[in-house]
């Protein structure tokens, strides 16, 4: 078992990834190397055999995603890393893993796209592919650091959630945090709250046993095969056998069981900080912030993008300018409530600023939002560059209609 840090030590995003993988239980890794992950696979490659883990470096992506979902089926916490080209080939796979209810943590590193792109250069360009990148109606959580230490407890966090909802997870990272790096302290193994997997609770044999019958939370027990458990695991909708099925009501049923058992833990998942004026932080706005009276801007940005906004709204406060950011930490399910209370602090006089590193992605989830309740604009780089603070602090309004 990994152990913590009881001093401050000077690590990269990619290898708190691979710290924050084994202290929550991963002992499988199936990837390719690829820029700008491959340190994730590096280091596991090294540390896993020591911990009783397993590591292999498969031909493609493709049998990566594969070889993820048969350890996760023999019980093992499994996890591949990749980049945006690797990523659009695994998305079979993920399609697979999500209709049979397979655990497993996905880290996709973003670089700028399409295509081969830019290899070295950061992007945050695949947030709707994340999303939406593997076919049909299908639950998805994904996760975003801005940080090296929020690196590690994102990745704690999303092995957590992949285990308890039987769903693969995505942590969406960029170039700049994976390879940035910054002291942190690292908690120890029994500081951290690691999840397990729901286990059946019928004996092996016992015919009552229904691989998929869900529990009370939508989520059945996972058996692991080699434990005498004997089911059908298939990427057809199925019954609670396991088995195919062709009724449209059943199959309907299904598909929206799997999206409700992330729909009704969303107040759990939709994780956002809220940065305001002297440094106040919290999963709330500021208190009396904005001032009555005062147009106010509120950025929202996410990963590496946020550590710019935030200092550029350290400058337009500077300035006289009221602003506040809200930092995105979970991308999807997308964090609603906070943006609609984004919108009404704003209100008509103010305006949402969005900056992200692409052509406007979760600019269009932020209007939906919003719903015209607030301006909303939109401000980006697709050059594989990082936007910077001075870049940003000067679309920052003084007030409504002044740029």
């Amino acid at each position: 078992m990994p152990r913590g840090t009881d001093r401050p030590v000077l690590m990269q995003g990619n290898e708190a990834c691979a710290r924050g993988a084994l202290a929550a239980g991963v002992r499988f890794f199936a990837g390719y190397p690829i820029t700008p992950s491959s340190e994730i696979a590096e280091i596991l490659a090294e540390v896993l055999p020591g911990v009783g883990g397993r590591f292999i470096q498969m031909e493609d992506e493709i049998a990566s995603m594969a070889a993820v979902i048969g350890a996760s089926l023999a019980g093992v916490k499994s996890m591949t890393a990749t980049s945006g080209p690797g990523f659009s080939l695994m998305q079979e796979n993920i399609g697979y893993a999500a209709m049979a209810e397979i655990p497993c943590l996905i880290v996709q590193v973003q670089r700028a796209g399409p295509s081969t792109g830019l290899p070295t250069s950061p992007a945050q360009g695949d947030v709707m592919q994340a999303r939406w990148g593997t076919h049909g109606d299908h639950p998805a959580v994904v996760m975003a650091p801005s940080s090296v230490r929020e690196t590690f407890d994102l990745t704690v966090e999303c092995v957590n959630w992949s285990e308890r909802l039987r769903l693969p997870v995505i942590l969406l990272t960029d170039e700049v945090v994976a390879h940035m790096r910054e002291n942190v302290t690292l908690p120890g193994p029994g500081e951290l709250a690691v999840y397990e997997r729901p286990r059946p609770e019928l004996p092996p044999g016992d015919p009552a046993f229904l691989p998929y019958k869900p529990g009370p939370d939508e989520v059945p027990p996972m058996a692991s095969f080699g434990c005498g458990y004997r089911y059908h695991v298939t990427g057809l909708h199925h019954d609670q056998r396991g088995y195919p099925i062709h009724e449209g009501h059943e199959a309907g049923e299904l598909t929206r069981r799997l999206c409700r058992k992330v729909e009704r833990r969303r107040s759990e998942l939709e994780r956002v900080e809220w940065i305001g004026p002297g440094g106040a932080r919290g999963p709330q706005p500021p208190p009396g912030w904005p001032p009555a009276g005062r147009p106010a801007t509120v950025v929202v940005s996410y990963g590496s993008t946020a550590r710019g906004a935030e200092a550029a709204c350290e400058l337009a406060r500077e300035d006289g300018r009221e602003v506040a950011l809200l930092r995105l930490v979970t991308l999807w399910p997308f964090p609603d409530a906070a943006l609609a209370k984004a919108a009404e602090l704003a209100g008509g006089s103010g305006e949402i600023l969005v900056v992200e590193m692409n052509l406007g992605q979760v600019f269009l989830e932020v209007i939906r939002v919003a719903a015209g309740r607030t301006a909303v604009r939109h401000f980006g780089r697709v050059d594989g560059e990082l936007i910077t603070p001075e870049e940003i602090a000067a679309v920052i309004p003084r007030s409504r209609g002044t740029r």
